[in-house]
């Protein structure tokens, strides 16, 4: 199941970059509202990020989880933390968040190594 969760984030970043150009104000529009809605506040972003990364789970998103185990670690998240978020997951998706939540924990993996 080896997926490079970190090269499929950056290649993300780079197309979503690329739409950014071509639809501008679309792309635009959903940074403003990511920004909103993982800004601090009476849920931390950390916490924000942990549900995020849960939702995409559930929703089977691979580029989701890139993003919000990333995005989670950069807002302080533990592997504990994250690795708890992957059983919620689970318990409401079923199976399928199951195989979802084995991308997150490779992700979370992944993304840790690079962070030492």
């Amino acid at each position: 199941m080896i997926k490079d969760h970190s090269k499929h984030y950056n290649d993300l970043v780079h197309l979503i970059g690329e739409l950014g150009e071509k639809i501008p104000d679309t792309i635009g529009g959903f940074n403003s509202l990511h920004k909103a809605s993982t800004a601090e506040g009476v849920l931390t972003s950390k916490t924000k990020e942990l549900i995020a990364l849960g939702i995409a789970i559930t929703v089977r998103c691979d580029g989701c989880i890139a993003f919000h185990v990333h995005d989670a670690i950069k807002a302080g998240a533990s592997s504990e933390e994250i690795i708890e978020t992957i059983g919620v997951a689970v318990m409401m998706g079923g199976g399928p968040a199951l195989m979802y939540g084995c991308e997150a924990l490779e992700a979370l993996n992944q993304f840790i190594v690079l962070e030492d």
